[in-house]
């Protein structure tokens, strides 16, 4: 009998020293290659973004399609997760540090200060009624309120800077990006199509773009049409609202805050970092690129592709987390919710641009 208990005793053992074993790591080659693959995956986007009808969506979103096509088919890589899980987390962070360069303080604080009190009201508005609607459909909460600030905001890059603070998952940030893109491309190009009827000089109109429209690009192909004043002024007025992404940010975390500290789950709320590097980006693309140090336009073109590619790279790695089989239920309320606040903000920018 003692000769059996100590078998046990010693089979337990055993057994428990299996389970402490730590994971193994996984070699350089699977880690290059998950990263390899998110490279490849985010090029084939650029390049079907190039296919017309394609170009008005644009690679991120081409490139989310394409990882959620292929999860559907071929099933998440699991060996090469760790690439991927990087690409996804470290290249959206310095994309969105990048994205900075894209914001000059100088012009907004000095020519824009007018535009920010409207970019404001914008800002509350759509994140507020996209929420309210949302609760009203039961859509996702997480999603309804990134959509929201992508919407008031400045899309995919709102969307990726916001998912990490409120804890957002994968999925529901690579579904998020994707609407946001649909939506934007159809309304920009709605807006082009509006403005020859529209009773708006050509800087009423870039203003009501600047100050409605979702992405950057989406505000540039609407305003396009308005000729180079009125696309200027449609530019400053979407700066402005990329600006007030960091105050946003820090109120969010502020907020979530406040929301879980009565909960006995980890409340803890990782800071941001990438987003001071995204202001500190911001400073020095405003007060030392083209003053201290001369750049010229094809650098910053070049500078501003790079940041796209290495954005839509991250966005494979959400976009294979997404299952094509749960799009449907998950996706449809949240649409639904965006399509009426984007709706009844184009009607109230239109009124106070």
């Amino acid at each position: 009998m003692e000769d059996q208990n100590a078998n046990v005793l010693s089979l337990n053992e055993h057994e428990g020293q299996q389970q402490q074993k730590p994971k193994q790591k996984p070699s350089a080659g699977l880690w290059l290659g998950g990263i390899t693959f998110t490279i490849a995956i985010a090029a084939i986007g650029f390049l079907l973004a190039k296919v017309p009808g394609f170009d008005r969506v644009g690679p991120l979103a081409c490139a989310i399609v394409i990882a959620v096509i292929y999860r559907h088919f071929f099933n998440y890589p699991e060996k090469i997760r760790a690439g991927i899980q990087f690409s996804t987390k470290r290249f959206l962070r310095f994309a969105i540090i990048l994205y900075g360069l894209k914001l000059n303080i100088d012009v907004v604080l000095h020519q824009g200060l007018g535009l920010l009190a409207r970019d404001i009201v914008v800002i509350a508005f759509a994140i507020l009624l996209t929420v309210w609607i949302g609760k009203l459909l039961k859509a996702e909460s997480s999603l309804v309120l990134m959509l929201g600030i992508g919407t008031g905001v400045c899309g995919a890059a709102a969307i990726a800077a916001v998912s990490p603070i409120i804890k957002a998952k994968d999925e529901d940030t690579a579904i998020g990006v994707g609407i946001i893109a649909l939506v934007g491309t159809i309304f920009s190009v709605g807006y082009t199509i509006l403005r020859p009827i529209l009773p708006l000089s050509s800087i009423d109109y870039g203003i009501w773009s600047g100050i409605s429209l979702h992405e950057i690009a989406h505000v540039a192909l609407a305003g396009a049409p308005a000729g180079p004043d009125g696309l200027a002024i449609a530019l400053l007025a979407k700066l402005g609202r990329v600006l007030l992404l960091v105050p946003l940010c820090f109120i969010l975390m502020y907020w979530v805050k406040r929301r879980s500290s009565g909960n006995t789950g980890d409340t803890k709320i990782e800071f941001p970092w990438f987003l001071i590097g995204f202001i500190v980006m911001s400073l020095f693309g405003s007060y030392v690129l083209g003053h201290s140090i001369p750049v010229s336009n094809k650098v910053m073109e070049v500078i501003a592709m790079a940041t796209t590619f290495i954005m839509t790279s991250a966005m494979v790695g959400l976009g294979l987390n997404v299952s094509l089989r749960d799009l449907k239920t998950k996706a449809a309320r949240p649409l639904i919710a965006m399509l009426i606040t984007s709706v009844l903000l184009s009607i109230l920018a239109y009124f106070i641009a």
